[in-house]
């Protein structure tokens, strides 16, 4: 079993729920979608990155790999995978940051110290913490304890989910959890399976689930041009929405921005850009207008 991971925590986050907010990643994730803008965030085990432009040649790294991994070409610093153990070493030497670890194990403690020294600034602003990543819920083990230290520091929690957990799981964050930003892609189980790499049953139903207790909910729904935005998933999502149990609730459109390619890049790894693109405003204003006509109230952002 995997050790969770954080790849990253951001201060000052502003679209991850109300006011101003700490947002904690956790690394790894059940879904594999193609156009996922944090590709970092899918595997469970530390990755290295590299950023070509930023590499002086200094060879700071080369010298600091006790496994003589790390080579200095014309094309910059190649790592080899055989001899490579993730040690680390070579992003510590590196003065550019050019090298860098994705995922980091860090203990409830020394997050809570984090989260502790923003709570002013949170306060003031209403805002609190939100859990992302990643899949949070494949996290219970570090998830739970930061859910109860937030909430005895009197702070907003939020968790950002894809929805694919137990539902003992999900229930058990639930009562820890003042806010869920659920993720819905789409709707098509088979076209959920081709671009997501799972299911979507556990999914809607942990939805379903979870609309009938009193937690808020926010769906978001990541919309790229020509995969999930066409009228019939749409219609089709607005529909399942309309009918959930419980109170109604809001919807946020988040078009696709090709913010994923160059992360791709540091990771050495293969990805087609041009299979994807954003929906332009006017597609945007039927797509509201379409939940709409659910009685869903859907924006842009969020």
């Amino acid at each position: 079993m995997h050790s969770s991971l954080i790849f990253d925590i951001k201060r000052y986050a502003i679209n991850d729920g109300p006011g101003i907010r700490v947002t904690v990643f956790f690394k790894g994730c059940p879904l594999s979608c193609v156009w996922c803008h944090n590709p970092e965030s899918q595997s469970t085990s530390v990755q290295k990155m590299y950023t070509q432009e930023k590499c002086i040649g200094c060879e700071a790294c080369v010298e600091a790999c006790e496994q003589n991994a790390c080579v200095l070409t014309p094309e910059g610093i190649v790592t080899s995978t055989d001899l490579c153990i993730l040690c680390g070493k070579c992003a510590e030497a590196c003065p550019t940051k050019a090298t860098e670890m994705s995922g980091q194990k860090l203990a409830v403690q020394d997050i809570m110290e984090i989260i502790s020294r923003e709570k002013p600034l949170l306060d003031d602003s209403g805002g609190g913490v939100t859990f992302s990543g990643g899949e949070p819920l494949m996290h219970p083990e570090l998830l739970i304890p930061l859910l109860d230290g937030c909430g005895q520091m009197g702070l907003h929690r939020c968790v950002d989910t894809s929805g694919l957990a137990s539902a003992k799981c999900l229930l058990e964050v639930a009562e820890k959890t003042d806010l869920f930003l659920y993720d819905l892609k789409m709707m098509d189980p088979d076209r959920h399976l081709e671009y997501t790499g799972v299911s979507n049953k556990s999914i809607l139903s942990n939805l379903r689930l979870l609309a009938k207790s009193d937690v808020d909910i926010i769906i978001r729904i990541p919309l790229i041009k020509n995969i999930n935005d066409d009228n019939q998933n749409i219609q089709a999502t607005a529909e399942f929405i309309a009918a959930l149990p419980g109170k109604a609730l809001g919807v946020n459109l988040l078009p696709f921005h090709n913010l994923a390619a160059k992360k791709h890049q540091k990771m050495g790894s293969h990805y087609d850009s041009k299979r994807f693109g954003e929906p332009g405003q006017k597609r945007l204003d039927q797509i509201i207008e379409t939940f709409a006509g659910f009685g869903v109230v859907a924006s842009v952002g969020g």
